[in-house]
């Protein structure tokens, strides 16, 4: 059994609506072995792909993806939910993007200035439910030019539609959990990724 299955066996908690709770260890309280331990098996999945930059949604998904360009050694990029001051229309992609698990649409921003159609990016995301939040990001890619080279995801709730989603783009997906049911407020995985 993988190292995040144990830990969210431990600690994760099922919460109503197929909502699992993981904030004890990845996206409130972090832990940063667990964090290691997933940069470490994303970089071995997409190590051959010529990955420029790593993108993500602020802010459950700093936590691993700048783990994760830490070891391609590459930038990491998030993409905010407000415009700084700093930052005019004409100087931003922009896409709205709806959360599953706080039923919320945000319009997300990146400046052009670190997103360029030379870029191979690699997205990365702490969950995968409806695909949303990745198609989201691949929106902003396909905006700047650039490549979607994969979307890596901590944990992935395989009975709902955000795989096929993605897999319907093209888009090589890579989970390290995948769980294949919360009915009865039990997890339940699938063997294979």
């Amino acid at each position: 059994m993988s190292y995040l299955k144990e830990r969210i066996l431990k600690d994760g908690k099922v919460l109503p609506n197929n909502v699992i709770k993981v904030d004890s260890f990845m996206n409130h309280q972090i832990d940063p072995q667990i964090m290691q331990e997933i940069g470490i098996d994303f970089y071995y999945r997409f190590r051959q792909a010529g990955v420029t930059k790593v993108l993500t949604i602020e802010a459950s998904g700093i936590a691993p993806a700048i783990i994760t360009a830490a070891h391609f050694k590459v930038p990491m990029l998030f993409a905010k939910k407000t415009q700084p001051s700093t930052l005019n229309n004409q100087e931003r992609y922009e896409t709205d993007i709806h959360s599953y698990t706080k039923d919320v649409t945000s319009r997300v921003i990146i400046s052009k200035q670190y997103l360029r159609a030379d870029d191979r990016v690699l997205i990365i995301d702490d969950f995968l439910a409806n695909g949303e939040a990745a198609l989201g990001l691949i929106d902003l890619v396909e905006q700047a030019g650039a490549t979607v080279v994969g979307v890596g995801i901590c944990i992935e709730k395989s009975f709902q539609v955000g795989r096929q989603k993605l897999e319907a783009k093209g888009v090589p997906v890579h989970s390290i959990c995948r769980i294949a049911s919360l009915e009865n407020q039990q997890i339940e995985f699938l063997e294979s990724n």
